[in-house]
């Protein structure tokens, strides 16, 4: 993407795209699982339907509408970094639920028949069915559309029906807006999972046996025993004293051939081992000196002397084959060899899952992953008891369906951006409620579901994404929405998804999908919550929104006067004096003004990047949105200000893990040759600490404080020697010290931590002495 400081728009290249086809070709090539070749594939054809349109100006990219023809409530089919491929994503070939719906009508196999007939009396009657059942399925928000017209039709409003089939009718024959048919009817709101049962068999079906602990088995389990009868075959001959070898008889000889020809069947049959083929190791020293006496030709004195070393270093290594300590070795190998393989527990595993509805997750995972029972030993040859493996568990354990505080306790949830794929579920249910027919309230939350799916568009000029409430369905019936019911609930699920992010992850900023479900929820409970996005520093315009300057404020009231205003040298009461400008320059305090230019002005000021030529960099960028989030403590502040969230078990502990954080990232430095990325977030988890150590007592703050060099003597030396001048910078300033304009004190021995550094490289970077 190529930007210039007189722009006022950046310009979009193709080079981000070609790079992403490179990369899927290389991948389609050269990978070594089939199901990644294929999926790579895919991404080569996108991103060249990408590139095609991007060269022939089918594809306007940073529009709202960057296709030509389609509305902006169309979904489009969008691939890695906001980029449409041209297609819709309720498009393409008839689907086999649309083929079915057709052949039982009697139309011909086309969107625009079917569609016709959805209207006529029979049509409108199949879809009444499915309205009251709730037995469908919405993927795509597009598919609620005709169940939208039924309900409007139904309900009397026969000109809303109409206003709406004039929207809908010019794309009749393009996109899918029948629903699917479902066996069961929506899930229960209050639980969420991660993966259905089917998506979480499909990931335990890829697990593939592991290469190595499988040749190890088959060295234990078939080539240590045959070695045994080897080497207790030559020393009936081979005396490992100074006493002369005895002469081989024919018996020798004739079961020295059986030995061979075992040899040759076994390693036709066990391939994953193939040590006993090299001629330098014991085993294949005893095979190759087997064949040559066997064939009747004499033992060299080369061969003979390493046949001896062979002999001896076995025996002097293990026993003699029967003796009470070759008997004891071998037993315990034998038990690790005959251990069930994780791949064939995993098989069992998904029998188990098979058995289970596979559209949605499971209430109960301890069955599928208890050990394996008398019946299953009988069934599949593995031991009773047996257990299943971790790696497994953790697999299966994705699709449990439970609340998403029981989730995040138990793992399943790792991050706040698997949290921030739950959450539209529950905002649905929430949403939903200021319906007052049950039937359109399970309508709109399936709406709101497959709307959460839609995947952001890449926007310039301070566009802003597509609104469910755009939708033209969902316009359809905003009449029957009474925002009074939705308050209270609204409320209660803003505070309690607030609590678990916060604290859940409480070094890591909120993402951008989760900011979104949290706006939602605040704007259902008509809170005076300002949520902001993080912005991305390679399109950055260096201008803000205005709910970037009210979060400012929300935090100004919230931490004037605390450390972390100190620390970060922040005048939070010249920040509530900023004003909102209107397009036409008037002051206003007012949302509706599209940009903030005294916030932008501080931010870039703070970051030190507006010379008297500033020019464009995304380091430059980057330093400006980070201050934006110093100023706005990036949700923090107003969801503890406005929200009300407390999370347990409290702002020290919540500190102490973001410290534990910044060690772990600051281990990760160390040898990094791509750094920056690591520092960044090293940075954000730091300004979480000092958000939360704002909001502990002065005794609770000293206590914590205190105690972070304990911390660090626990990490690696480089850690500790990293994050001395951000510690010595904490300390100074909690004891009532203040930074230079530069960030540091002390000659660069006391430092303020920021992520970005935009000249010089970051001083977390540079070794430690």
């Amino acid at each position: 993407m190529n930007h210039h400081a007189d722009q006022q728009q950046p310009t979009v290249t193709p080079s981000y795209p070609a790079g992403q086809l490179d990369k899927a070709f290389l991948t389609a090539l050269t990978h070594k699982d089939a199901v990644a070749r294929r999926r790579a594939a895919e991404r080569v054809r996108r991103w060249q339907d990408v590139l095609a349109g991007m060269a022939d100006g089918r594809l306007t990219v940073g529009s709202r509408t960057p296709v030509a023809g389609f509305p902006a409530w169309v979904t489009l089919e969008v691939v890695r970094g906001g980029f449409a491929t041209g297609a819709p994503a309720a498009g393409g070939p008839l689907q086999p639920y649309e083929q079915e719906a057709a052949r039982r009508a009697g139309v011909p196999q086309d969107r625009r028949a079917l569609f016709a007939h959805c209207l006529t009396e029979p049509g409108l009657t199949r879809l009444y069915a499915l309205l009251d059942s709730g037995r469908y399925e919405i993927t795509v928000p597009e598919e609620a559309a005709l169940l939208t017209v039924a309900w409007l039709v139904r309900s009397g409003d026969i000109t809303g029906a109409l206003v709406l089939l004039d929207e809908l009718w010019p794309f009749a024959g393009t996109l899918r807006f029948l629903p699917r048919p479902s066996p069961r009817p929506a899930p229960d709101a209050a639980a969420v999972h991660r993966r259905t049962v089917a998506e979480a068999s499909c990931a335990l079906a890829r697990r593939r046996p592991h290469e190595a602990v499988e040749a190890q088995r088959e060295a234990l389990a078939v080539w240590q025993p045959f070695g045994d009868e080897l080497l207790a075959h030559w020393l009936q001959i081979i005396t490992t004293d100074r006493e002369p070898d005895r002469a081989p008889d024919a018996a020798w000889h004739e079961r020295g051939a059986v030995l061979l020809e075992r040899y040759r069947s076994l390693a036709a049959a066990h391939t994953r081992c193939g040590k006993h083929r090299n001629p330098k190791e014991n085993l294949g020293i005893l095979r190759g000196a087997l064949e040559e006496a066997v064939a009747g030709r004499p033992l060299d004195a080369r061969r003979l002397g390493l046949l001896r070393h062979a002999v001896a270093a076995m025996v002097r290594r293990r026993g003699r084959p029967g003796s009470e300590r070759h008997t004891a070795l071998r037993r315990e190998q034998a038990l690790q060899a005959a251990l069930p393989s994780h791949h064939a527990l995993a098989q069992l595993v998904l029998r188990r899952l098979s058995e289970l509805p596979q559209d949605v997750g499971t209430a109960d995972v301890a069955p599928l992953v208890a050990p394996v029972s008398e019946d299953e030993a009988r069934e599949t040859g593995l031991p009773v008891g047996a257990s299943v493996p971790a790696a497994i568990r953790r697999n299966v354990e994705t699709a449990l369906s439970a609340p998403v505080g029981t989730l995040v306790a138990q793992g399943v949830v790792p991050s706040p951006e698997v949290l921030a794929e739950l959450v539209p579920q529950l905002t649905a249910a929430t949403t939903a409620q200021a319906y007052q027919d049950g039937a359109l309230r399970t309508l709109m939350a399936a709406t709101y579901r497959a709307f959460r799916h839609r995947r952001s568009l890449l926007l310039v000029n301070l566009q802003r994404q597509v609104r469910v409430d755009e939708l033209p369905w969902v316009r359809a019936v905003a009449e029957q929405r009474a925002p009074a019911a939705v308050r209270p609930p609204a409320r209660t699920a803003l505070r309690q998804l607030g609590e678990l992010a916060v604290q859940g992850f409480p070094a890591t900023i909120l993402p951008n999908p989760l900011v979104r479900e949290l706006g939602v929820l605040a704007r259902q409970a008509e809170l005076d919550a300002p949520l902001v996005e993080e912005l991305a520093a390679d399109i950055f315009m260096g201008t803000f929104t205005p709910k970037f300057l009210a979060a400012a404020q929300v935090a100004g009231e919230l931490l004037g006067g605390t450390l972390y205003e100190r620390y970060y040298s922040i005048d939070y009461a010249a920040v509530q004096h900023l004003a909102i400008i209107e397009p036409d320059g008037t002051p206003s305090h007012r949302y509706a003004a599209r940009t903030s230019p005294g916030f932008a002005r501080l931010c870039t000021e703070r970051a030190g990047t507006g010379g008297p030529e500033p020019s464009w960099s995304v380091a430059a960028n980057g330093a400006v949105i980070e201050q934006a989030q110093i100023l706005t403590t990036h949700n923090l502040a107003t969801l503890v200000h406005r929200v009300g969230i407390a999370p347990e078990p409290g702002w020290p502990d919540l500190a102490r893990r973001c410290f534990a954080a910044v060690c772990r990232l600051t281990a990760r430095v160390h040898g990094n040759p791509r750094p920056l990325a690591t520092v960044k977030e090293a940075a954000y988890a730091w300004r979480q600490m000092v958000f939360h150590l704002s909001l502990c007592t002065p005794d609770e703050q000293r206590h914590v404080i205190g105690g972070l060099e304990a911390q660090t003597a626990r990490r690696p030396g480089h850690v500790a020697a990293r994050l001395e001048p951000a510690l010595a910078g904490l300390r100074f300033v909690a004891d009532g010290g203040a930074f230079d304009t530069d960030g540091t004190t002390d000659n660069g021995r006391t430092r303020c931590f920021l992520g970005w550094a935009t000249a010089g490289g970051h001083w977390l970077c540079h070794r430690p002495h």
